[in-house]
């Protein structure tokens, strides 16, 4: 691993926030002088057992200065975790719209990006409250597969049989092994990169282990199943232009098999009003530490449009 990790180039700054009950953390890039009607700020959630500061390289590649935020959902990073079992998606619609009401002023517009888990609740969040998003970015958040109703008692009873078993995820012996699993993970990821992000995803224990930064509890079934129709209903009510963005090694086969078929995907897309598409090259699912120069400028140009 190289001793020269990441020099970032705009540092950001950490904030917290009472919402719901929990202290979130939201990290910051710039000041309110950079807000404009044409500029409003920008605000970027992370993916499952990610955190925000993984869009730090997003932010240094940004041509332009201006106010972004990055939130870290409950249990990730350094936000609060409920102490739940379990986590349920409409928290994280609460939660987002908790922390743009303690951040920005009443029924301020603003600019939402989410990545893969965020880019799904950003596409929902975008539907049921359209007046306050003017341009929104779906990096790889695909949804999940279309759930049956007969899928639902296998589906309670493996959550009650997770219940009984303690959730766990495995430590590290150091913060060089944290970013070798990193780079393990995502082979796209340079060394440089990984060493930088390997400081935020994780923290050094009591006992000298390293842990990552997310609570083991996201790794329990969700009980409730996955309801494409009430989605889509949101996802038609999204009045912002929309610009879905992908990499082309990413293959949604190794998380779903066959059941959730391409075809699939692009049906569900149909439904957005205003949408344009692009595919970054070569990049994985984390994209945004793939590609993070290129998607910067097809962001800025996006919200700049």
């Amino acid at each position: 691993m190289t001793s020269s990790p990441y020099t970032v180039r705009r540092p950001g700054r950490s904030r917290f926030v009472d919402v719901r009950g929990l202290r979130l953390h939201v990290l910051q890039w710039g000041d309110e002088h950079l807000v404009a009607p044409q500029r409003p700020p920008l605000v970027m959630v992370h993916g499952w057992m990610d955190v925000g500061a993984s869009f730090q390289f997003v932010v240094d590649a940004l041509p332009t200065d201006r106010l972004v935020f990055a939130l870290d959902w409950r249990g990730f990073g350094l936000s609060d975790s409920p102490g739940t079992d379990c986590y349920w998606f409409p928290d994280y619609l609460g939660d987002l719209e908790g922390v743009l009401d303690a951040l920005l002023p009443p029924q301020q517009p603003v600019d939402l990006l989410g990545h893969s888990m965020g880019g799904n609740v950003v596409m929902i969040y975008a539907g049921v409250r359209p007046e306050r998003v003017r341009r929104l970015i779906n990096l790889e958040g695909f949804g999940m597969p279309e759930s049956k109703p007969h899928q639902a008692p296998k589906r309670y009873a493996q959550w009650l049989d997770e219940l009984k078993q303690p959730a766990e995820l495995r430590p590290y012996d150091s913060v060089q092994a944290v970013a070798q699993r990193l780079r393990k993970t995502n082979p796209l990821l340079s060394e440089p990169r990984a060493a930088w992000l390997a400081q935020h995803w994780s923290r050094r224990r009591d006992d000298g282990q390293w842990e990552i930064l997310g609570d083991p509890a996201h790794k329990r079934t969700n009980p409730v199943l996955y309801q494409k129709a009430e989605v889509l209903e949101c996802w038609k009510r999204i009045a912002a232009p929309v610009m879905w963005v992908e990499g082309d090694r990413t293959d949604v086969s190794k998380w779903w098999g066959n059941r959730y078929p391409r075809e699939d995907f692009d049906a569900r897309l149909a439904v957005v009003p205003q949408l344009e598409r692009h595919v970054l090259s070569p990049a994985g699912h984390m994209l945004h530490h793939d590609q993070p120069e290129e998607l910067a400028l097809h962001i800025e140009r996006f919200l700049a449009s």
